[in-house]
């Protein structure tokens, strides 16, 4: 019963006014995510795409983390990864409702991203990745709007714990 009673204050905190905003940009991130996601897949014919000297459009299917990390061939690790993916996302949900409103627009961040990936790796059985920087003959890994939300989010909560006392 207390599980319970702890599932609705939870529903009751996600459905304050201030909340609701938070929910709004987790669900505007997602869709920009799954609206360049599209674009590539249903415009994109195999090739490589030369936006200009650093950046390509070339669309790498990934089955594993962030990157590319962790891509392996075996069909119950993309699944373990992918539940442990979910339950994680579920961890940060709960931790962005109680948090206070800074630490709810960096959690917001990386939900959005996480999402959309997550999404991926459900529906697709693959994250597609498709931008491509580059220098020269250097290239970075190959990533996607999500990746970028991700990431920028991991790194506000980083200089976050670096800048702000608690």
């Amino acid at each position: 019963m207390n599980f319970i009673n702890k599932l609705n204050e939870e529903k009751r905190l996600l459905f304050k006014k201030k909340n609701i905003y938070y929910v709004l940009l987790i669900a505007l991130i997602f869709i920009l995510d799954r609206y360049t996601k599209n674009k590539i897949l249903n415009e994109f014919n195999d090739n490589t795409y030369y936006i200009n000297e650093f950046i390509n459009f070339d669309l790498i299917w990934n089955t594993g983390i962030g990157f590319g990390l962790l891509s392996f061939d075996s069909q119950l690790f993309y699944n373990l990864i992918s539940i442990i993916i979910g339950v994680v996302i579920l961890i940060i949900f709960h931790v962005a409702i109680i948090s206070d409103n800074f630490d709810k627009l960096i959690y917001s961040i990386i939900i959005g991203g996480a999402l959309g990936n997550f999404y991926d790796r459900l529906i697709l059985n693959a994250v597609p990745d498709f931008i491509d920087v580059h220098y020269n003959n250097f290239h970075w890994f190959t990533f996607n709007i999500a990746d970028i939300f991700v990431t920028f989010g991991i790194i506000a909560f980083i200089m976050k714990g670096f800048f702000v006392k608690n």
